[in-house]
């Protein structure tokens, strides 16, 4: 039996179209997938705007995504990042807040994320300044699950080289000050976790006094150097035994919507199958029914190439790809031609000012 599983739309980038959201939906709530979490980076009014009124075209296509997921069963979340909002809680910053939250009402969110991560954190009370604007907002919205994504969302020094040292003792005075209704999200010991464990899962617990709500960071290939490649290999290095350590697994995709499907689709069969799971397998049996059998099986002998070695360095291997997957009539073989023509390219200019 596997925890909670959902997608988590919180790359940089060139956001998904409102079809390839809602299709995303329908394909894997068979699956398991019990929620999608609305939160791109590209989205400024989620973000750097975040106190101005929503667009009316992106309101309406906000409407159909939680029409998509009503119909097939699945929870619709959206994640806020207000930003910088704990530097000056004003009254100015509670009425726009209030506007957000009535419009996220208006739609239907269930889940409603506050997400405080990719912003400076060096601030000594900062767990407190955040806790007061969670609590703050918990009274005031109807969605009926609240999460947090602190600013130390990991163990990854990465981050207090971006974003300043994080104060002493956060994470534990979050955990301790939350209400224990609200989720907290955690990416692992790593942003991008190569493994999960048990064992680091407890620890966190523990400072968090709650399971660790899950975001995990693959198959998302949305920086500088990962943009380079396609994630498309099967999960590794999450035990099943995980499903006991976690309040729910929630998995960031990749920039292509199709392409993503083949890793989420071997999730539930990792926690499925436990000791009988089988990576690469999984790979390509999820590789076929995404793409098909025959397009399938061609991904499923080029993933060294699209995963390991890098759009800067195919050199003659470009060709091929393009002769391979050219002239296919899929949505998957198109997201590989448009990755190979730089269209999925993530620069840091992109990081910074999404």
């Amino acid at each position: 039996m596997e925890p909670e599983l959902g997608i988590i739309e919180g790359f940089y980038g060139k956001p998904w179209t409102w079809e390839e959201r809602a299709a995303t939906v329908e394909f894997l709530a068979p699956h398991g997938y019990r929620f999608f979490m609305y939160a791109p980076k590209a989205d400024t009014f989620l973000r750097r705007r975040w106190q101005e009124e929503y667009p009316e075209e992106s309101a309406r296509g906000l409407a159909s995504l939680a029409d998509a997921c009503r119909r097939a069963g699945v929870r619709f979340g959206v994640g806020l990042s207000p930003y910088e909002i704990f530097n000056d809680f004003d009254s100015t910053a509670h009425e726009a807040l209030a506007r957000k939250l009535a419009l996220f009402d208006d739609l239907g969110v269930q889940d409603l994320a506050i997400l405080f991560d990719d912003m400076r954190g060096d601030t000594p009370d900062l767990a407190a300044r955040q806790v007061e604007i969670v609590h703050w907002a918990a009274e005031r919205t109807s969605a009926d699950r609240l999460l947090i994504c602190p600013s130390y969302y990991s163990d990854d020094p990465v981050l207090d080289r971006a974003f300043g040292r994080r104060p002493d003792g956060y994470v534990e005075q979050l955990g301790a000050a939350l209400d224990s209704s609200i989720e907290v999200f955690w990416t692992g010991e790593e942003v991008c976790s190569r493994e999960i464990t048990p064992g680091h899962l407890e620890r966190v617990t523990g400072q968090l006094c709650r399971k660790p709500f899950l975001w995990d960071n693959y198959p998302v290939n949305d920086g500088p150097r990962m943009s380079q490649y396609l994630h498309l290999r099967g999960f590794t290095g999450r035990p099943a035994n995980l499903r006991g350590h976690v309040a729910a697994h929630g998995i960031n995709p990749a920039l292509q919507p199709t392409l993503s499907l083949i890793p989420a689709l071997t999730l539930p069969e990792c926690y499925r199958l436990g000791d009988a799971y089988a990576y690469g397998e999984a790979f390509r049996t999820a590789a076929m029914a995404v793409l098909g059998a025959s397009l399938g099986t061609r991904v499923w002998e080029d993933v060294l190439v699209l995963q390991n070695v890098g759009l800067d360095r195919l050199e003659d291997k470009e060709t091929a790809l393009r002769e391979r997957y050219g002239a296919e009539d899929h949505p998957g073989a198109r997201e590989i031609i448009a990755w190979l023509d730089g269209a999925y390219r993530i620069t840091d200019e992109i990081v910074q000012t999404q």
